[in-house]
């Protein structure tokens, strides 16, 4: 399900992801007349992926906050690696974005796994666990 929104609704976008974020997309009707980035976010949600608008995620991340919060452990590289990450780009897309190899990206999701205390479970999606995270830490 890809949603288009005219507004940025982060409390609600918040709600659609509190299950999971696998065949998931929310982006602002603006997208749209951008063909090739929302073809990429259609794809990606349609095999699976995830697609936030990424003025949803600026917003998120410019929202004050107070006290010590999980993604305070992150280096400055492994926010904007997660940053990514809740936009629903791939590996080798957010290696693309930030001119790494996708090995060194695949070791700063391990890092930011480690960090948000996110271990391997059978039953759990740590990709998706760490974009909620985020989020919530972000709203």
């Amino acid at each position: 399900m890809l949603l288009l929104s005219q507004y940025i609704e982060a409390d609600s976008v918040l709600d659609l992801l509190r299950d999971g974020a696998d065949h998931l997309g929310y982006l602002l009707k603006d997208r749209v007349s951008d063909i090739d980035d929302f073809v990429a976010a259609l794809r990606r949600v349609a095999c699976g992926g995830s697609a936030i608008d990424p003025d949803l995620v600026t917003r998120l991340v410019g929202r004050p906050h107070r006290g010590h919060r999980p993604l305070d452990e992150l280096s400055p590289r492994e926010r904007e690696v997660l940053r990514l990450m809740a936009e629903g780009r791939s590996n080798r897309a957010i290696g693309a974005a930030l001119f790494l190899g996708e090995p060194t990206v695949e070791a700063h999701v391990r890092s930011i796994f480690v960090k948000l205390g996110l271990q391997p479970e059978p039953d759990d999606h740590r990709r998706v666990l760490a974009v909620l995270t985020y989020l919530r830490a972000e709203s």
